[in-house]
């Protein structure tokens, strides 16, 4: 096989996320002229999709900008860092990899929260801090349609709030942003367009794997997709499409409103007209 007929095979391939891809990076304002973006790379197939799509894209758009692969170790070993360091040096892709042992201290006696929650916590502050040190404005992070959907529910759920993950975020007073351009993709296509690419599986070795709170929803997500199909997109429409008079806050404020007591002292008559 020629290196034209490679080419082609592999655009086939990643056509139904070059679709979404695109429009998220275009609906969102997501890569601008002169940009340097830091990707999170966790190993998972998001992360590697995320960096293969940036890459590619980089040779064939008219807009010039910068990719840095960061992968943040947790601690818990070094298999998956090596796995990855030889995966990114055979793509040509920049990597920087931090070991720390912020999954240790996460899983410890000393942690009084959710493993994940500090975790997670953890892991973005330092990647922030790599990213500054690498002159980045911004940070890519592989998070796709379905992660937005769940994290809503975990929100709801687990936090008393309507909300979740935006495609773009501006951090520190607009000087740095976090983009998502996997945010209208499905992880299934995901999934089977990996699988094409020959993505490689590199283990994961954290303790909370297919235990965590995130999985549980995504299982109940997962029923309700099986019973409708209309569901999961209903959902993720209904992420902007959100009717607030008809939300308890609103309904509330308005009745603050009406409640006020009146700054003048002066007894207010309701005004009585007679019908004829």
């Amino acid at each position: 096989m020629n290196a034209r007929d490679f080419q082609k095979i592999r655009w086939h391939a990643i056509k139904p996320i070059n679709r979404t891809f695109g429009k998220a990076i275009h609906r969102y304002g997501l890569i601008s002229e002169g940009d340097r973006i830091a990707v999170g790379i966790s190993g998972g197939i998001d992360s590697l999709m995320l960096m293969f799509m940036l890459n590619e894209r980089q040779h064939r758009i008219p807009i010039s900008y910068s990719i840095s692969g960061i992968h943040i170790n947790p601690g818990f070993d070094r298999q998956t860092s090596d796995q990855l360091m030889t995966y990114c040096a055979q793509q040509g892709y920049n990597l920087t990899v931090d070991y720390t042992e912020h999954g240790l201290i996460a899983h410890s006696d000393q942690n009084r929260e959710n493993p994940c929650f500090l975790c997670a916590r953890l892991r973005r502050k330092r990647l922030f801090e790599i990213a500054d040190q690498l002159n980045c404005n911004k940070l890519a992070l592989g998070h796709n349609k379905d992660d937005l959907i769940e994290t809503l529910f975990i929100n709801m759920c687990y936090g008393g709030e309507m909300s979740t993950m935006l495609p773009k975020q501006s951090m520190f007073k607009n000087k740095f942003h976090i983009i998502r351009p996997l945010a209208l993709t499905d992880a299934d296509i995901i999934r089977r367009v990996s699988k094409k690419l020959n993505f490689p599986i590199i283990d994961q070795f954290c303790p909370s794997a297919g235990k965590t709170k995130r999985h549980e929803i995504r299982q109940m997500l997962m029923d309700l997709y099986q019973k409708n199909h209309k569901i999961k997109g209903n959902l993720f429409r209904a992420l902007s499409n959100v009717r607030s008079d008809y939300l308890l806050s609103s309904f509330s404020d308005s009745n603050r409103q009406s409640e006020m007591p009146n700054p003048t002292g002066l007894r207010i008559h309701e005004r009585r007209t007679k019908r004829n």
